[in-house]
């Protein structure tokens, strides 16, 4: 097969082709140092603060699209094909601030001005899809932004004065979608990728068979997908990743597609993707989406990664057990598929070979009588890890449960179905009582652990209230909004 041993992209208005590419190499740093487009901040080297913001385009189906990312956990390998745009890039060719900054200016949106450009590409992002954006909108956005000193309020009243100042159909964006589209479709060469030097090599299958082609000749290899939990590997362990095998660039692992009465999701499709995809058939996710990380970590991180790390505490697994979801494995040519709640053996052990890995997520329709919920509880309301976090699927025909299914993650070292909690259910009469009873036997199903999120007596008592909460929340007249996750 062809190779190439360039990473090439589009850095604001300039071709970029940067070889000897290593896999643990970031695009701050590559920004930062390389570049010295200073601009872009370091400040937690996590994708929590948001001050690394850079915006990321990238061709789809539905043409070239943009995204914030968080570049400090961005590898630059992982930029290939891409176009790259830096708050360097919002100048005007006269000087002039660009209208998102002249509002945070004008509005005191900024006061040491460290995590001023992360809010800038992160409001920048937000007005070039909604030029008009609600208060509820600019909050949703800036999930992913921390700022420490100005506080919030002067950023908001900004944000939602920016059109004010121009418009989003003259931004230079806009005007050369159609040249950078071009040059990033001359981009696409069709070929592998590899870059590094042998310690650290980064690897661009040409495609999805390749990608299994790849790993079968690098078995130990790190599959590099949003690169939200192993960017953290590099930044805050210094763990070595090579060979590492980026996937994130693979259409075909991007795909979200309905039929036959199941949803099927490729595993490198994003939280955002699924959010804007989904919300519609499953609506009781949508709130709970909201809470997984913030905006640009969203816009990276992938729900096969999500599932594929193990994480006890991993957002999607618990809700997409409790929707029957299964996964399918490929190794090669060959594929295996399971309920995802037998993907999970032990904790850090997943039923996955060294060659395998998550192709497909399928999660069934909800059916007529299918009530369901999905809670989170963590220390902030945003952009937090878990301390419990559960999904509740339960069918209800004249009264009774006819099927009931309930998963936990952060009460043991998987995510993991109450089975003795769904035993008591199944069957039962839909009342407070049976609840009752099903909350207290969730210590037949679970012994968690006591850490820093929360307390073992803590855990096991919001699992209990969480099923009574979704009793009252979905009985009758006395039933709180569909849909509300857990503060």
């Amino acid at each position: 097969m062809t190779q190439g041993s360039e990473i090439r992209f589009v850095l604001n208005g300039r071709d970029v082709a940067v070889p000897d590419v290593a896999a643990d190499r970031t695009l701050l740093d590559f920004l930062r140092l390389d570049r010295r487009l200073t601009g872009t901040k370091e400040g937690c080297a996590e994708g929590d603060c948001g001050a690394c913001t850079v915006l990321v385009g990238r061709l789809t189906a539905d043409g070239l699209a943009y995204a914030p990312v968080n570049a400090c956990i961005r590898f630059l390998a992982s930029v290939h094909g891409c176009h790259v745009v830096t708050v360097e890039h919002l100048s005007g060719r006269d000087g002039k601030l660009h209208p998102v900054q002249q509002a945070l200016v004008d509005h005191h949106g900024s006061q040491c001005g460290f995590c001023t450009p992360g809010f800038v590409m992160a409001l920048y992002a937000l007005w070039m899809e909604v030029p008009e954006p609600s208060e509820a909108q600019v909050e949703t956005a800036l999930q992913g932004n921390l700022c420490r000193c100005t506080g919030y309020s002067p950023i908001v009243r900004a944000a939602v004065a920016i059109s004010r100042y121009g418009s989003p159909a003259a931004d230079p964006i806009r005007l050369e979608r159609e040249a950078i589209t071009a040059r990033l479709a001359a981009l696409r060469s069709g070929h592998r990728i590899v870059t590094g030097p042998e310690d650290n090599r980064s690897i661009l299958p040409a495609d999805i068979d390749d990608f299994a082609v790849c790993l079968q000749d690098h078995p130990g290899a790190t599959i590099v997908a949003g690169a939200t939990d192993v960017g953290l590997w590099v930044t805050k362990f210094l763990r070595p990743i090579s060979p590492a095998i980026f996937v994130g660039h693979l259409d075909a692992l991007k795909s979200i597609t309905i039929e036959d009465g199941l949803v099927r999701i490729g595993a490198g499709a994003s939280y955002s993707d699924v959010w804007a995809r989904l919300m519609g058939h499953f609506p009781h996710l949508d709130a709970y989406w909201s809470r997984i990380a913030g905006w640009q970590v969203r816009n990276m991180g992938t729900i096969g990664g999500n599932i594929a790390n193990g994480s006890p505490i991993g957002d999607t697994p618990p809700v997409l057990i409790a929707l029957k979801a299964e996964v399918t494995l490929r190794e090669g040519d060959r594929r295996r598929t399971m309920p995802l709640e037998d993907f999970f053996v032990a904790y850090g052990k997943q039923d996955r070979a060294p060659a395998e890995f998550v192709e497909e997520i399928t999660v069934p329709l909800p059916r007529t009588g299918q009530i369901d919920a999905a809670y989170k509880i963590s220390k902030r309301r945003e952009e937090d890890i878990s301390s419990v976090a559960a999904g509740i699927s339960v069918t209800v025909l004249d009264g009774r449960i006819t099927d009931c299914r309930i998963a936990f993650g952060g009460m043991a070292g998987t995510p993991k179905r109450a089975r003795a909690a769904e035993a008591v259910l199944n069957g039962g009469s839909w009342s407070q009582a049976t609840f009752d009873e099903a909350a207290g036997v969730l210590d037949q199903d679970f012994q968690p652990l006591s850490d820093w999120r929360a307390s073992a007596d803590y855990r096991m008592l919001v699992a209990g209230n969480l099923l009574r909460r979704f009793f009252l929340e979905h009985d009758g007249e006395r039933a709180a909004p569909a849909g509300k996750v857990a503060a």
